[in-house]
């Protein structure tokens, strides 16, 4: 079964509430068995007119899983804070099956 990610593409607002988002979510994607890929760090716009101030992807083991984490009663403690920490897109892709 694949992989699925969670890519976002960020703009924030509140440190202080950005710091109580990433605490929040950061637990929340642990428990579900996900990882963070990328958190902020360069971009290099290679192509294109996409300008993103900062990236996020977070792996989970499938899609499924990944949806009950974005649907979590633990995740929504950080949503609670997220209007206030940032503004974003935020989309669910699943990756490709591994090489057999």
């Amino acid at each position: 079964m694949s992989h699925a990610y969670i890519i976002s593409d960020v703009q924030l607002k509140d440190s202080e509430a950005v710091e109580l988002y990433r605490t929040r979510a950061a637990a929340s994607i642990a428990k579900f068995g996900g990882r963070y890929l990328v958190r902020g760090g360069e971009i290099e716009v290679l192509e294109g007119a996409w300008w993103p101030s900062a990236v996020i992807i977070a792996e989970f083991p499938d899609m499924p899983t990944a949806r009950a984490w974005y649907r979590s009663a633990d995740y929504a403690t950080a949503l609670e804070v997220r209007d206030a920490a940032l503004t974003r897109n935020l989309i669910l892709v699943e990756g490709v099956d591994p090489p057999a």
